[in-house]
């Protein structure tokens, strides 16, 4: 569907072309129509085994970065030098998306990531203990997920018709949210019992089924459009001004940024759990406070029937971070451990709604020779907005105190947020 200034509105459908909505409890389960696709529900069910796996080494670098060096500052650079490659190649990944066969390039890229994993396992097994090896290393998986990520999101249009677009993400969300709350807990629970190289070496078998998953796929060539389209600095760019020229696609990517860079306070978690709620006791309260958003997001996803049918994708976003603001900021004025956890499940149930919405938007606004390049940016603000984000609220915090900076963080997105929905209509219009 496109969204451009040039083109039309998108026309709306009569009211009877909508599906019809199913009734009793099941209006208020998780949508799962998008399941019912054999090819969509391959892919699906792979990201369930690799969402825990992809977190076990997720916890296992840091783990052993820090066994090494004793440094917290040591784990802060091994993040830093993922998130540049990530960086760099989630962008050239999404030109190489709309430029090749997207089930080709995700049998390489997840090979990839496994043959990175046994490496992971190889030089803990041999007791290396380099930094330097494990940054590296890092660095390699980090430019395979780069390369692999946007072409994972850009098949899903592929694979569904685009009223289950949404149902869709919710589904994929809900799993990779789940796998931030287990995979973390059962990574605790493994690194005593069998060690931390196993760890890497559960995440190299847990991509085996990915790789099936994917081989099983059908084909996804670039449409007649794209045949013969490389994938360079050009096309890149091409990409960036595809979304200056359809505002509804930059508009989406601000709301998310808008929402991460001033309303995600992770970085205060700890002083939060030192000073506010230490008298719970600070472990208890760090790791409430880093649980409660992730859980939330898994309700809200597991409750998904309750909006994944919403045709106002646009209000959806705008209503969804306005709703994350006030939850944030509520987490800010919060002297409660209990009330505080409350909140931030809310942000996180908000959270599920904007990506479920957002991820539909990029998805159905866009057309499939863009929708690659689209996903690479997409990659590149998942990741950074919650980097800048843990820089802005250490530095507000250092200066106006944990909570004040929460809450004024929480208010900014609010009025940011309803600022741009009513100086550009555009968002408010999207629906499908």
């Amino acid at each position: 569907m496109d969204t451009s200034e040039s083109s039309t509105a998108p026309q709306e459908k009569e009211p009877s072309e909508a599906p019809a909505a199913p009734r009793g409890w099941r209006r208020w389960a998780m949508d799962t129509r998008p399941l019912r696709r054999p090819a969509y529900r391959r892919l699906w069910t792979s990201t369930i085994v690799t969402a825990v796996g992809s977190q076990l080494t997720a916890v296992a670098v840091p783990k052993q970065v820090y066994d090494i060096t004793g440094s917290s500052a040591w784990v802060g650079a091994a993040s830093l030098a993922g998130l540049v490659p990530l960086t760099v190649f989630a962008l050239w990944g999404g030109a190489i998306a709309d430029s090749m066969d997207r089930r080709r390039l995700l049998l390489i890229t997840n090979i990839g990531i496994a043959v990175t994993s046994v490496l992971f396992w190889l030089q803990a097994a041999a007791g290396l203990e380099s930094v330097a090896v494990l940054m590296v290393l890092l660095a390699l998986q980090q430019a395979f997920w780069g390369l692999n990520s946007p072409a994972r999101n850009a098949s899903i249009a592929r694979l569904v018709p685009e009223d289950e677009l949404a149902a869709a993400n919710a589904l994929g969300s809900t799993v990779m949210q789940t796998g931030q709350v287990v995979g973390p807990l059962l990574a605790g629970v493994l690194i005593p019992v069998v060690g931390l190289p196993e760890l890497y070496l559960l995440d190299a078998l847990a991509l085996c089924v990915t790789v099936w998953a994917v081989y099983r796929l059908p084909a996804l060539p670039p449409l007649a459009a794209a045949v013969g389209r490389r994938a360079g600095v050009r096309e890149i760019a091409e990409g960036f001004r595809y979304i200056s020229l359809h505002k509804v696609l930059l508009l989406s990517f601000l709301a998310d940024i808008i929402a991460m860079v001033f309303g995600m306070p992770r970085a205060l978690f700890p002083q939060l759990a030192s000073e506010t709620y230490g008298s719970y006791g600070e472990g208890l309260a760090l790791g409430l406070l880093f649980a409660a958003i992730p859980i939330g997001a898994v309700a809200g996803g597991l409750f998904s029937g309750t909006f994944s049918r919403a045709r106002r994708h646009g209000w959806m976003v705008i209503g969804s971070v306005v709703a994350w603001g006030v939850a944030v900021t509520g987490f800010g004025l919060s002297g409660s451990l209990w009330l505080a956890v409350v909140f931030l499940a809310l942000a996180g149930v908000a959270d599920m709604v904007s990506m479920v919405f957002r991820g539909a938007i990029l998805l159905s606004a866009a057309s499939d020779e863009m929708r690659g390049r689209m996903q690479g940016v997409f990659t590149v603000v998942v990741a950074g907005g919650p980097r800048l984000a843990d820089v802005l609220h250490g530095t507000a915090g250092s200066a106006f105190g944990p909570r004040a900076a929460t809450a004024g963080g929480g208010l900014l997105v609010v009025v940011l947020m309803l600022g741009l929905a009513a100086a550009v209509p555009a968002l408010r219009r999207y629906r499908v």
